[in-house]
């Protein structure tokens, strides 16, 4: 079959568009063996919220729920009122991606968003935006929130966290990470979850787990119980309490029960490790950002972007400041990075 017409089986464009790992997988199959107690009553739900608490070293709550926005969005809904917003990066996924849930859950809350280098969001930021404004005619400052890995593909350090916890601390701020791509940063750093976490200041962690292999379903970890009041209503509220919750939580025990999870995204960097480093010996291309995780930006002129789309690769080029983002999936092969920079070559000729 001629290459213009082949559509790839695996693509570059998102995580999302991986399949089911073999974990998550047989871990479902087994919990769909018979009749179990629903919403969450069930064993799997106790197992899986154990050996999260056993990963993370602490007695930390824990809540499942469907997606990602709805993670962060009842995340930053439990640890704001109306009238406070939430401080963020400029191209984090809650505030580019997110259809403006986290104020809709948040009954009024906003988003306060700032600018900074590779993505990342600096103490010096939190500061601009907490003294941007101090009058009761605009949103106070009530959290703030990190992406990790962030949108970019970059990966925040325990210091850098330690020092955005400490500025926190300073104007009074929950701070919430949202960790879609938090097994990334793991794998990447090679350090204990604890540290990239609650030892380093964060109150909130939404867990990522879709990205990850699973089919759905994130973990939303409450490292400070105290927002976890009554937060079971405001899932209930938010259409997010799953009635058969054991295909969830079974999922999960698939994924953290033997190290699956780490080993699938020190898989995924890997591969994007190696596209990284193909892409940079062709001429004409430019990374743009630090590859630290599973993603990989690289400056295409406009017309190899259409013969790239043309041939049947997706990817996007609108997240972020404009580069094309390649994301590496836990099922992403040698094979596929040596077929797409096959057809770059191609194209570039």
């Amino acid at each position: 079959m001629p290459r213009s017409t082949f559509i790839p089986l695996r693509q570059f464009a998102s995580d999302n568009y991986s399949g089911i790992c073999p974990e998550a997988w047989a871990a479902m199959d087994e919990a769909n063996r018979g009749h179990a107690r629903a919403y969450g009553e069930d064993p799997w739900t106790r197992k899986a919220t154990h050996l999260i608490r056993k990963i993370f070293d602490t007695n930390c709550e824990v809540f499942f729920v469907f997606n990602g926005t709805a993670a962060n969005s009842l995340a930053l809904a439990s640890a704001c009122q109306p009238f406070h917003s939430v401080i963020c990066h400029e191209y984090a996924h809650v505030n580019t991606d997110e259809c403006g849930a986290p104020g809709f859950f948040a009954h009024g809350g906003t988003l306060a968003t700032v600018k900074g280098s590779n993505g990342k969001l600096r103490p010096a930021d939190i500061e601009q935006a907490c003294l941007a404004r101090s009058d009761i005619h605009a949103h106070r400052p009530g959290a703030v929130t990190i992406t990790q890995a962030t949108e970019l593909g970059t990966v925040y350090s325990p210091a850098e966290i330690k020092a955005i916890r400490r500025k926190a601390d300073q104007w009074n701020l929950t701070f919430h990470m949202d960790g879609a791509r938090f097994a990334n940063a793991v794998a990447s750093l090679g350090i204990a979850p604890s540290l990239l976490s609650w030892k380093a200041g964060v109150d909130v962690l939404s867990l990522g787990g879709t990205k990850n292999g699973m089919a759905m379903g994130e973990a939303l970890i409450f490292f400070n119980r105290k927002f976890a009041t009554d937060f079971g209503h405001r899932c209930k509220q938010g259409g997010q309490l799953a009635s058969k919750m054991r295909f969830i939580a079974a999922q999960w025990i698939g994924l953290l029960e033997d190290g699956a999870w780490l080993r699938h995204a020190t898989h995924a960097n890997r591969i994007a490790q190696l596209l990284e480093r193909k892409l940079r010996s062709i001429h004409g291309l430019r990374i743009a950002f630090p590859r630290q995780a599973n993603a990989v930006f690289v400056d295409m002129p406009p017309v190899l972007v259409k013969r790239l789309r043309h041939k049947g690769w997706r990817f996007y080029t609108d997240v972020g400041p404009g580069p094309a983002r390649l994301m590496c999936s836990w099922d992403s092969t040698g094979e596929d990075v040596d077929a797409f920079v096959h057809d770059i070559k191609s194209a570039l000729r």
